[in-house]
């Protein structure tokens, strides 16, 4: 049975129910917080009571795209997911350089060791401290993805490092692959990377892609076979087009099992909790409602299940036909 490994054990892929695949739910202090004061999320009781109000939406899944040492509160977690009722999947790997210092372990690690650190986290249990001390503590709970991440710059040798270490654990652990890109920036670098490295494609998907304007760029990364996660929606400023919906709406009628959905909601300032708008729960009224205007509807249950369930699972579950 193909499975999705979430913080508080493994799930059957068809009870993932609906998903948003890529947020930030809890932020630790820390470096990233120290350059970044607006990402930190580590009120418990905030997080729950927003995550509280996806529940009684529908929402049955968060993915959670906060890799090692950087910002990952793995008790934290586990403890709002539990309170909520939400399942949460929590990534291992190694996000953007700017949000650790010069001197992190991530440059001085070889390959061998970040694909052992990686697949630790998947098998064995996440570093209670998430590696911010002497020692390694492991726990009982385990990540269910792997992260990287490029900028603006073009892919270095260091990012191939991390790719190569990413796609070890992958292969060795069947574990699905999450990244980040820079507005959409070498989405394409990256699919040719994971395709050159072996990685299985139909369990890769690349973040942020609607704020890439160039919808043959879409097209061209489509065809490659990884999938996609839009998260833009809400950003778009009154008046001026919102390039999430136009993708979505030239896209998704012949690429509609490779899309998926969030909202990169990383500042507080976008968390009714924390006083900030529209908060998570965006997605599930605007944002639906704006589907069902677009005559998007049909495609709901591909951008929060059905590819959710596929992506996510550490094997493939779902073969659908168009709608």
């Amino acid at each position: 049975m193909s499975f999705i490994r979430t913080i508080l054990g493994d799930i059957s892929s068809e009870g993932i129910g609906i998903t948003y695949s890529h947020e930030h739910i809890v932020i630790e202090e820390g470096f990233v917080t120290r350059q970044h004061p607006e990402f930190l999320l580590n009120d418990v009781a905030k997080i729950t009571e927003e995550l509280r109000s996806l529940k009684v939406l529908g929402c049955s899944t968060v993915v959670d795209t906060m890799p090692a040492n950087a910002g990952r509160n793995i008790l934290k977690s586990a403890e709002i997911s539990r309170e909520t009722g939400i399942n949460m999947v929590v990534p291992t790997g190694i996000h953007l350089e700017k949000y650790y210092p010069d001197d992190h372990w991530r440059y001085h690690y070889s390959e061998d060791q970040l694909t052992r650190l990686f697949i630790e986290d998947i098998e064995t249990g996440i570093d209670t401290h998430d590696y911010t001390r002497e020692g390694v503590e492991r726990g009982p709970y385990k990540s269910g993805l792997i992260k990287l991440a490029t900028g603006d710059e073009r892919i270095t040798p260091h990012q191939e490092k991390i790719f190569r270490a990413v796609v070890n654990a992958h292969l060795q652990t069947g574990a699905p692959i999450l990244t980040h890109s820079n507005y959409g920036k070498h989405a394409l670098a990256q699919a040719e990377m994971f395709s050159k490295l072996g990685a299985d494609l139909n369990h890769v998907v690349i973040s942020h892609l609607d704020r890439n304007e160039d919808l043959a760029y879409h097209l061209d990364l489509m065809q490659t076979g990884v999938s996609v996660e839009y998260d833009s929606a809400f950003r778009w400023k009154t008046g001026e087009e919102n390039r999430t919906f136009t993708c979505l709406e030239k896209l998704l009628p012949q690429f509609p099992d490779q899309i998926v959905v969030g909202m990169d909601a990383a500042k507080n300032t976008y968390w009714k909790s924390y006083g900030g708008k529209p908060g998570l729960d965006y997605l599930l009224t605007d944002f639906t409602a704006e589907l069902y205007k677009r005559d998007l509807g049909q495609y709901f249950e591909y951008l929060f299940v059905y590819n959710p369930s596929r992506i996510f699972s550490f094997t493939q579950t779902y073969t659908l036909n168009k709608p």
